[in-house]
């Protein structure tokens, strides 16, 4: 009768559907079932069973569905030849949704597919084929996420490269932050992923789309634009110039301030402030956190600017001769 009750089915009213999912996947199930099927105490049907039932990621733990998950790559990887070149030994390790921001004369996102290989990074379209953007992964100096307000206003997170030749690039992916973590990996300690804001002065702290009054012999004129602003210098270009306009050294800005104008944003105050030969005046529909921005470059740069006179103050004081204290008494 012990054996009897230990072998009756029982139900857990706690257990619910994720519950069984989890075990299924994480853990798995093995089913060995031996049954019969009668119909008026005739034995009709016999059914020998022996199941196992896991994720796969658990299934290839324990030896199972080798050459299934052999072939199934094997079979992706020439799928993906077919249209994108790889060489040999190069293998595909991640593919997500992707695209490469041209910035030359036109200024256009183009979308693609970003791939990951054992080997370069790749932002490739499939239909018709071409490929947009790519890079060795030796050749990647660094790679960072990149914030910034996409055309509808949304905050996007972009994923910025710079290259070991001093080019730089702006790309996107559906999974930006796993993608870089993904290349940090296979680069090794080789890239660098310094989270200083001020440590790599080339790497931009911000962009966006900025306007910039341009001052005339017939009056001011807003022109529309992209700000960027590193640890050295604020920079506004039109994409119509082959030059920037406005280039501001973090040493030259002075006087930050507000004032209310009319501007081609909604917000009713604009940028001010003074360089050492200008007035320089910005709007922006965000031009609060440009501002805040702002503030935080010129105090940092403010900050390295005193460490380096004091080092130089410091280098030029005269050593007291040996022997003899600062008052010169022996």
């Amino acid at each position: 009768m012990a054996d009897d009750a230990i072998m009756q089915p029982t139900r857990d009213p706690r257990a619910t559907l994720p519950d069984l999912i989890e075990v299924l996947l994480n853990k798995g199930v093995y089913l060995n079932l031996d049954l019969i099927i009668s119909v008026a105490d005739i034995p009709l049907i016999g059914v020998n069973l022996r199941a196992t039932i896991a994720g796969i990621e658990t299934m290839l733990e324990y030896g199972m569905m080798r050459q299934w998950d052999k072939e199934t790559r094997e079979w992706v990887q020439r799928s993906v030849h077919a249209h994108l070149p790889l060489a040999d030994g190069e293998e595909i390790l991640a593919k997500m949704a992707g695209g490469h921001y041209q910035d030359n004369f036109y200024r256009t996102w183009r979308p693609g597919s970003a791939y990951l290989t054992s080997q370069r990074l790749i932002i490739h379209r499939r239909d018709p084929a071409e490929t947009l953007w790519q890079a060795t992964l030796s050749s990647i100096e660094s790679i960072t996420a990149l914030r910034e307000p996409s055309i509808g206003g949304e905050e996007r997170t972009r994923i910025f490269v710079r290259l070991d030749d001093g080019s730089e690039s702006k790309l996107s992916a559906l999974e930006p932050e796993r993608l870089i973590t993904l290349v940090q990996e296979q680069r090794g300690a080789a890239l660098e992923t310094s989270s200083d804001r001020l440590s790599d002065p080339a790497q931009p702290l911000r962009r966006g789309r900025m306007w910039y009054l341009e001052t005339l012999s017939t009056g001011g004129t807003w022109r529309g634009g992209e700000a960027s602003l590193t640890g050295e210098e604020l920079v506004w270009k039109s994409p119509m110039d082959s030059r920037a306009l406005v280039r501001v050294p973090v040493g030259q800005l002075q006087n930050l301030r507000w004032e209310h104008q009319d501007n081609p944003t909604d917000a009713p105050r604009i940028l001010v402030f003074d360089t050492d030969d200008s007035t320089v005046r910005l709007a922006a529909d965000d031009i609060g956190d440009w501002h805040d921005e702002l503030e935080q470059w010129h105090t940092a740069g403010q900050h390295t600017a005193q460490q380096h006179t004091a080092r130089q103050h410091t280098a030029g004081q005269p050593i007291p001769a040996h022997g003899k204290n600062d008052g010169g008494e022996p």
